[in-house]
């Protein structure tokens, strides 16, 4: 269920076609803290163009949610659109995943949809596991995963063990977590 503005993707096994050694994906909290929440967004900037320029990261994946993910599809933006030769795919987990949010975020999400490369929906309509799905599939397109983990229980700590076990480099962006740009 792929949606890409400019042409139908080709896609392989799992709806996935490109690079995983090209590729970075993103995972945190939906609640990020006001001290955090005025640091990532810069932060988000600098490892973008940190792994793009030290790594040849190019495409950055992100899971649609409010908060962090949001933050992060906005940094992919704003640097593609300033000329960096970076895409953003987002992983939406089901096509009703805007549901019961607020009409203000609702149509922030549609304007982040409308300015992706490309979209793909996990699943038609929400189920118990389309999060778990689309957090899986975000690692396993991935080569590294920029995180915002602060807690040890839910999606994003589920996402970054994920990605550990399988061999996936994570740089924890959270305030006190020691990971710097510096070290990509």
């Amino acid at each position: 269920m792929i949606e890409n503005k400019n042409e139908i993707a080709r896609t392989g096994e799992n709806g996935f076609s490109g690079d995983r050694a090209r590729s970075c994906c993103f995972t945190g909290h939906r609640k990020i803290t006001n001290i955090d929440g005025l640091r990532i967004p810069t932060l988000l900037r600098k490892y973008v163009k940190g792994l793009y320029e030290k790594r040849g990261i190019t495409r950055f994946y992100a899971g649609g949610a409010l908060g962090f993910d949001t933050l992060a599809a906005e940094a992919v933006i704003a640097l593609r659109d300033r000329g960096l030769p970076i895409t953003l795919h987002l992983l939406i987990p089901c096509r009703d995943q805007d549901k019961y949010w607020c009409e203000e975020d609702v149509a922030y999400y549609r304007e982040i949809l409308s300015l992706a490369d490309s979209v793909e929906y996990i699943c038609e309509s929400y189920t118990g596991f389309c999060m778990h799905q689309r957090n899986r599939a975000l690692v396993d397109r991935s080569s590294v995963c920029v995180a915002y983990h602060v807690k040890d229980v839910g999606g994003t700590a589920y996402t970054v063990n994920y990605a550990l076990s399988h061999g996936v480099e994570v740089f924890n962006i959270a305030r006190g977590s020691g990971s710097s740009p510096r070290n990509i």
